[in-house]
């Protein structure tokens, strides 16, 4: 049975300049980094592997891989971000925070039962610190009617 999430791994351009947003910014302690010169298939690579630990013991983590092409692009929300629940008072002041630093901030987004807001990191993808609201529990009957009701979008 699955536990936890104990990390996501997304890929960077810069490990330093990742490091500057999600450590001096967010707040989030690199817990660990390690190098891998070998894949495990043999084939000879040059990859840094960070680790940022978040209060929960789970982390989110990148690759620095410059001999692996990646396509480098701004993410849109719908295509992939990464979502950080964090306090109100936190957000309001992360809000405030990413402003006076110039970095693309947007929000506050009510969505019923989180309150949002967005930032872009080095790497094209949004970050969301959501802090969450008093709201009725979630329905699994309805969301599953919802996804039933849904017209199918491809052939998979």
């Amino acid at each position: 049975m699955i536990n936890k999430l104990h990390h996501a791994a997304f890929r960077c351009r810069d490990s330093e300049q990742t490091r500057a947003f999600y450590e001096d910014f967010l707040e989030l302690p690199l817990a660990h980094a390690l190098t891998i010169a070998q894949t495990a298939t043999g084939r000879a690579t040059d990859v840094l592997h960070t680790f940022y630990e978040m209060s929960d013991g789970s982390y989110l983590a990148f690759f620095e891989a410059p001999d692996q092409p990646f396509e480098f692009k701004p993410q849109h929300d719908f295509d992939l971000h990464i979502a950080l629940e964090v306090s109100k008072s936190d957000l309001l002041r992360k809000f405030e925070h990413g402003r006076r630093l110039g970095i693309e901030t947007r929000g506050i987004s009510d969505h019923a039962f989180i309150e949002s807001i967005y930032f872009r990191d080095p790497n094209g993808y949004v970050v969301e610190l959501a802090a969450p609201k008093p709201h009725p529990a979630f329905d699994r009957a309805a969301a599953l009617a919802l996804i039933k009701a849904r017209p199918k979008t491809s052939d998979a």
